[in-house]
């Protein structure tokens, strides 16, 4: 799984919805995290991450051994926000996908949220941008037109490698257009993963304190935290069912 700030804020549902639709125990590859790029290291309030396409995920993917495996990836568009191009960042979601399909049966791409952010005025996207990209000088009509640019990019290619396309709703979204609702993450993700078998019906995940406590909490393969290198090795947890996270 592929993604940024709502595949971290979101993993214990993610993870609880995926062992519904899969059985388990599970292995889980997860390279996430709040303003992560696909192709460039970035630093969010004092900790930094590789790159998507350059953190450990993909080495550790490929030492497996063969096994069904799906995949998703999600949360595309912040790297807009860090002044990078459409077709830049388009060539970075295409190598993901390229390697991806390579080991995955199913593969699962969320749009950007269009309907959500073209409901933004100018001042509510001033508001925002100084919270979550504080550095972006991209202007409302700048960032609008750009999304729909990226987002035409996503879906060509998506379809390009034989990917599902998930277009999000707008009522997943409230105040903030990019961060889904916690109210409605149960329903979305399973929405968005039951795309990886149309077909299947799959329960609601049910919430649960200690998954919570016990996800929330793991470390990724390598990080700097205020200039301090971290490093955990990984998987970095193994749950109850043998179900392992592995994240980076």
């Amino acid at each position: 799984m592929l993604g940024a700030s709502n595949l971290a804020i979101h993993l214990p549902t993610v993870v609880e919805t995926a062992r519904l639709h899969w059985g388990s125990p599970l292995d889980v590859l997860a390279a996430l995290g709040h303003g992560r790029s696909y192709g460039m290291t970035n630093n969010v309030l004092g900790r930094v991450l590789p790159g998507i396409l350059q953190c450990g995920l993909w080495r550790d993917l490929e030492a497996r051994p063969p096994a069904e495996t799906a995949a998703l990836i999600t949360d595309i568009g912040n790297d807009l926000l860090y002044g990078v191009s459409p077709d830049r960042i388009g060539a970075w979601v295409d190598e993901c996908l390229t390697r991806l399909a390579r080991v995955a049966s199913a593969l699962v791409v969320t749009e950007l949220p269009l309907e959500s952010t073209h409901t933004l005025t100018a001042r509510r996207f001033l508001l925002l941008r100084s919270i979550f990209f504080p550095r972006c000088r991209l202007s409302f009509e700048e960032t609008l037109d750009q999304t729909v640019r990226l987002n035409q990019l996503v879906r060509r290619l998506a379809e390009k490698h034989g990917a599902l396309i998930v277009k999000p709703a707008a009522t997943w979204y409230g105040f903030d257009p990019i961060h889904i609702r916690r109210t409605r993450s149960a329903q979305v993700w399973r929405e968005i993963l039951g795309a990886w078998s149309p077909t299947a019906e799959i329960a609601l995940a049910q919430a649960s304190l200690q998954r919570w406590l016990t996800l929330r909490r793991l470390r990724p393969l390598e990080r700097r935290l205020w200039g301090i290198v971290q490093q955990q090795p990984q998987p970095a947890a193994r749950l109850r069912d043998g179900t392992t996270i592995s994240l980076y």
